[in-house]
């Protein structure tokens, strides 16, 4: 059994819907003091309001995590309202398809800006507290998208997931004198508001070439942050855990027959 994270104070960015929003509610669930951003006031405000509403201790933040003025306000805002930080879920992105032949430098800039320029910025801004917590935790949302698969008119999504794994590694040497630790959970395919969008067609032959036979949830990728939150992680940095049901495994769906 994992030790308690009751009392933690732990920022998640871009937690409003999907996997940071599943996130949050894992942690929040395991009494953890949660601080959930987003660039969307109205909706941060109304997705905190909702999960106090459960009893859980939520609180929102505006932010666009590409700003690095908005940003130390966020972490100052956390680290104010909750005492400290304990940990950090790097999870906010965006993934806007665009085709290699035609994509811009604003396509590929606020791709890059918002999901490695980003990371950066949260990991650098929380660094002071994190040094004074008695176990300082980050966490990253990469992807099997870049690290280690590819998909049409993501180049500039791969590139950047790909991006967090190289940051990680050397953040991982540069943070073990203070005894924080840093990794990352790659999903595959995760049951999200915006995958239910593409239809029951494309979610039915996505699951049928993932071994177990199913999308996952995004409690699966909050249970993987939780255990790289945890005290028993402690000598884990630098790592990353793909959370796929098997989805990369297969050579071909013959392998699945």
């Amino acid at each position: 059994m994992l030790s308690s994270l009751q009392g933690k104070s732990v920022l998640v960015t871009g937690a409003t819907s999907g996997i940071g929003l599943g996130i949050a509610e894992v942690f929040a669930r395991q009494g953890a003091r949660v601080a959930i951003s987003a660039r969307h006031k109205d909706k941060v405000e109304a997705v905190a309001a909702r999960l106090r509403d459960e009893g859980l201790a939520v609180i929102g933040l505006v932010a666009d995590v590409a700003d690095r003025e908005q940003v130390g306000r966020l972490v100052g805002a956390v680290v104010e309202a909750q005492g400290g930080l304990d940990v950090l879920c790097c999870n906010a992105g965006v993934f806007p398809s665009a085709p290699l032949e035609s994509m811009t430098d604003a396509d590929w800039s606020l791709v890059l800006d918002t999901n490695a320029k980003g990371t950066f910025l949260c990991v650098q801004a929380s660094l002071p507290h994190l040094r004074r917590a008695e176990y300082g935790r980050v966490i990253l949302t990469s992807s099997i998208t870049g690290p280690v698969t590819g998909f049409p008119g993501w180049a500039h999504y791969g590139a950047s997931k790909a991006a967090q794994l190289g940051f990680m590694r050397t953040a991982a040497i540069e943070l073990a004198r203070d005894g924080i630790t840093i990794n990352a959970v790659l999903p595959g395919n995760i049951l999200t508001e915006g995958l239910q969008g593409m239809g029951e067609d494309y979610l039915a032959d996505m699951a049928a070439s993932i071994p177990l036979k199913r999308l996952g949830r995004v409690e699966d990728i909050g249970n993987a942050a939780l255990f790289f939150a945890s005290k028993e992680a402690g000598y884990l940095t630098g790592q990353s855990l793909i959370v796929d049901g098997g989805q990369i495994l297969p050579e071909s769906l013959q392998a699945l027959a």
